[in-house]
């Protein structure tokens, strides 16, 4: 029995002995200072030089089309014929028309020689009102006659000078839409024309890559993907409204400044937003973590040494670095170590407080 009363006693002892207030150990976390700063959009796209000003150009009558006298890639300067219809069915209006005229000159010549001796009988009492009042109304009647005759051959001689399709501007044959010996009709295209000194470069642009760039105006940087040194500057002229239903991007057009002659339509370009974005938090990659599925950072809290998870908009995800748009302010310290094993108002201490700094894209 005075075996067991120690064995008893023992255990009183050693919780006795114990301290009452046991060391809790306090693990050390690496943190960064946010400095929200702009920082360079290195982002690039591809996109292909278009032209801004390009013209469908077809015949203001219906034809056969007896020859065609460019192809793609053709210069023109303005004035040139570029195709032509058959103009003898034209060529037969306009002697019709003009067999009309002549006719209509006769007739009015006729009646104004009528109404001018009916004229002077009447004024004398030798025929009677009635004869010149129809010889009058005969005179206006031919002359009616006269401009209507005139009319039609002002329009089919118009017609006949449709037959030739002209160059309504300088520049290059982008497409064609027929072929000698085929039947058009009026408004077909047959050419396309280009203007060579407006040039567009026209990229597809994802939601994300315009966050800090939806004005118009923002300027751009272009180089051709044949020759990156030549590096041509640009400024928006257009970004589309609605999404691609496909591949859910906007175009954008770039109005390019002095584009050089090698810069030619169809070339493929790359294209990057020139200066720098809206004031950001770059931040390692690793500092992401999650709450409710949204994106969140852990943030420490100097007063009370404890942790914080504080949800933030991310604007982009980079190779190694994340940058945030918001949800952090200046001068928070984010933990960027050990955030696996964190939990809510942990205690926690700074490694090294010398080492705080903010991160530099």
């Amino acid at each position: 029995m005075r075996s067991w009363g120690i064995l008893l006693t023992l255990p009183l002892i050693l919780t006795a002995c114990k301290p009452e207030n046991a060391h809790i150990e306090v693990r050390p976390v690496r943190t960064v200072v946010v400095e929200p700063k702009p920082i360079p959009d290195d982002r690039q796209a591809v996109g292909e030089v278009k032209p801004r000003y390009e013209s469908d150009l077809s015949f203001r009558v219906d034809g056969k089309l007896v020859s065609r006298r460019v192809d793609v890639g053709a210069s023109v300067k303005q004035g040139d014929i570029l195709a032509t219809l058959d103009v003898q069915d034209y060529q037969n209006k306009l002697n019709s028309a003009e067999a009309d005229v002549a006719a209509a000159e006769a007739a009015f010549v006729e009646a104004q020689s009528t109404e001018s001796r009916l004229g002077k009988l009447v004024k004398n009492g030798w025929t009677p009102q009635a004869n010149y009042d129809t010889a009058l109304h005969n005179l206006r009647a031919t002359e009616a006659k006269l401009a209507s005759a005139r009319a039609s051959l002002a329009l089919t001689r118009d017609q006949l000078n449709y037959t030739e399709l002209k160059a309504e501007f300088e520049g290059v044959i982008t497409a064609v839409g027929a072929e000698a010996g085929q039947n058009v009709t009026s408004g077909q295209m047959v050419v396309k024309l280009a203007r060579l000194t407006d040039k567009d470069g026209v990229f597809n642009i994802a939601e994300t890559a315009l966050l800090d760039h939806r004005s118009e105006n923002a300027e751009v940087v272009v180089w051709p993907l044949s020759n990156p040194q030549l590096t041509i500057e640009g400024v928006v002229r257009e970004v589309s409204p609605v999404a691609d239903a496909t591949t859910r991007t906007y175009t954008v057009k770039i109005t390019l400044k002095d584009p050089p002659p090698s810069l030619r339509f169809g070339m493929s370009i790359g294209g990057r937003w020139k200066g720098s974005t809206a004031p950001v938090v770059a931040l390692p990659l690793s500092v992401v973590f999650e709450k409710n599925g949204s994106p969140a950072v852990w943030v420490f809290d100097p007063q009370s040494g404890s942790t914080t998870l504080k949800l933030v908009a991310v604007a982009r995800y980079e190779a190694e670095t994340v940058v945030i748009a918001g949800g952090l302010a200046k001068g928070d310290l984010v933990i960027t170590a050990g955030i696996n094993t964190l939990r809510e108002g942990q205690k926690v201490r700074l490694a090294n407080a010398a080492a705080l700094g903010s991160i530099d894209k």
